[in-house]
């Protein structure tokens, strides 16, 4: 039967790349196939009330029924992989996601594509495509998206050491806990409690002995925190503090610090576009857990993901919103650039995507009276600087129209597309967080601080509510103040200024004003 090309699914490879030779063809590979959602009217409409802050989340054993994917697309799935030789690993109708386990060579004939070795000299050695991926005519109205036949690393964690220079501008050097945070910005009280948080990792891993230390010294009651394998990844700590570990650690023991009650459902899935999305997915599909809110600290600039990857993790991050589930994503840490250096203005995703509460980075000067002063984090080229800017992807939300972009040469841009962040909080290693890493006590940094810090806020929210937020961004949006200000400084290209603006998004939480707009 003949072949049509999935919708998005030409891949490019990154500057630098070369080819270093064919893959084995006997290597065997997983790959995830999303497929369309039953009633795409039904859930259009519910959307749309969701978009105005006004739709009731829908349950996710009733959502996976109405929203999820046919047994009759599932059906030309296992069908398709039968006649090429593949394994169907997992179908799961309500996460609309279906994966086929086979050699490359069997890939490489089902999808007409051809799969090689490359080299790069930042991402090293992973597998890759050019051109598009491609299945049979009767079923490409079925499929999304085809993920994982490329291994390239998709995103990078977004934290920052201290490092050992004084920058030259900002604020004098301090130190805080996640609970001298959550008092600074006037959390409101609880633990937490019944509640579950996600968190996405795409690497490393964390020592429990971290933990309960790290705890301990905080006289914090150490949170439960359960590892869910994802696409063969586990909890697999590198014992390298430089690493991956230290994000999966900071952002345990900030959340955990903050909302000591809750659950903490660490996923670990491989850093591919096709692990990212899965992880994500099935987070917020998880019966057994069920996170209310989803931390997310990776992410990449947008013009490194292909068409149908950015649309069908952004279809999953749609899916939360209409689940009543919150995430929050770091903005990244290289300012207006997103470190893309082409010399233009980029932003990173998913924190761009709509449905992302987007957590941009600020730097803090606090006594014990209170914060002194909040300003936009920006520590130079070295020392990085909060995410921001407009999105070249995604349309402006309803709950952004009227805003503009102050930029740092004066003057302003009218918003036309997605403006990020949404919020901020304390990201500078300056001024960063206490933390302990594979047995070291140091201070991190980095809006990857931030998402966690948000998730920890939303989560006693719920507890206190007795319901989950949900979809928060328009709410907060409404609200106006309910967050703290920050009309300071500068990531870039982009400037702070009164209202919402491309550096702090509405600003860093007053946490008890937060809950009232969330109560609402």
């Amino acid at each position: 039967m003949a072949k049509q090309p999935v919708s998005g699914s030409d891949k490019l490879h990154p500057e630098g790349a070369t080819c270093v030779g064919a893959c084995n063809p006997a290597e065997e590979i997983e790959v995830v196939v999303m497929l369309r959602r039953q009633d795409e009217n039904g859930f259009r409409q519910l959307m749309a009330k969701i978009d105005a802050g006004e739709g009731t989340p829908v349950p996710r054993d009733e959502f996976e029924k109405r929203f999820g994917a046919s047994q009759e697309d599932v059906a030309k799935v296992e069908k398709f992989a039968a006649q090429y030789g593949l394994t169907v690993v997992r179908a799961d109708p309500g996460s609309r996601s279906v994966v086929l386990k086979g050699t490359i060579e069997a890939f490489q004939k089902a999808f007409d594509v051809t799969l090689e070795r490359f080299q790069h000299h930042n991402i090293g050695e992973y597998r890759g495509r050019t051109g598009p991926v491609n299945v049979p005519a009767d079923m490409h109205d079925a499929v999304t998206a085809v993920l994982g036949l490329d291994s390239r690393p998709q995103a990078r964690p977004h934290f920052r050491f201290r490092p050992p220079f004084k920058p030259a501008r900002g604020l004098a050097q301090a130190s805080f806990t996640p609970l001298d945070l959550a008092r600074l910005y006037d959390f409101p009280p609880g633990d937490g409690a019944g509640q579950c948080i996600g968190i996405i990792e795409l690497g490393g891993g964390y020592r429990t002995s971290d933990l309960s230390a790290y705890f301990s010294k905080l006289g914090v009651k150490a949170p439960k925190v359960v590892a869910i394998g994802v696409d063969d990844a586990k909890n697999a700590p590198t014992g390298n503090p430089n690493g991956p570990d230290s994000e999966v650690t900071l952002d345990i023991e900030i959340a955990g610090a903050i909302a000591p009650g809750a659950l903490l459902a660490v996923y670990f899935a491989p850093n591919s576009d096709s692990g990212f999305v899965d992880a994500v997915n099935r987070a917020i599909h998880d019966t057994t857990h069920k996170p209310s809110v989803v931390s997310i600290s990776w992410g990449g600039p947008e013009s490194m993901w292909s068409a149908q990857s950015i649309s069908a993790f952004n279809d999953v991050l749609q899916t939360a919103a209409a689940l009543g589930v919150t995430v929050c994503v770091a903005s990244g840490d290289s300012g207006s650039s997103d470190g893309v250096g082409d010399g233009g203005d980029h932003v990173d995703f998913p924190a761009s995507s709509p449905y992302a509460l987007a957590c941009g980075g600020t730097s803090l000067s606090a006594s014990a009276s209170g914060i002194q002063q909040e300003v936009v984090w920006n520590d130079g080229d070295q020392g990085g600087a909060g995410g921001g800017g407009v999105s070249g992807t995604f349309a402006l939300p309803a709950w952004q129209k009227g805003l503009s972009a102050a930029r740092a040469g004066g003057g302003h841009t009218a918003l036309t597309k997605r403006g990020v962040p949404d919020v901020a909080g304390d990201a500078s290693p300056q001024t960063g967080y206490e933390v302990l890493i594979d047995g070291n006590e140091t201070v991190v940094g980095g809006t990857s601080a931030v998402a966690p810090l948000w998730a920890a806020l939303v989560a006693r929210i719920n507890a206190l509510n007795g319901k989950p937020a949900g979809f928060v961004n328009p709410k907060l949006y409404k609200a106006k103040t309910a967050c703290r200000d920050i009309t300071q400084g500068n990531n870039g290209s982009f400037a702070a200024a009164p209202g919402w603006d491309a550096c702090t998004g509405l600003g860093s939480p007053d946490g008890v004003k937060v809950a009232a707009a969330l109560k609402q």
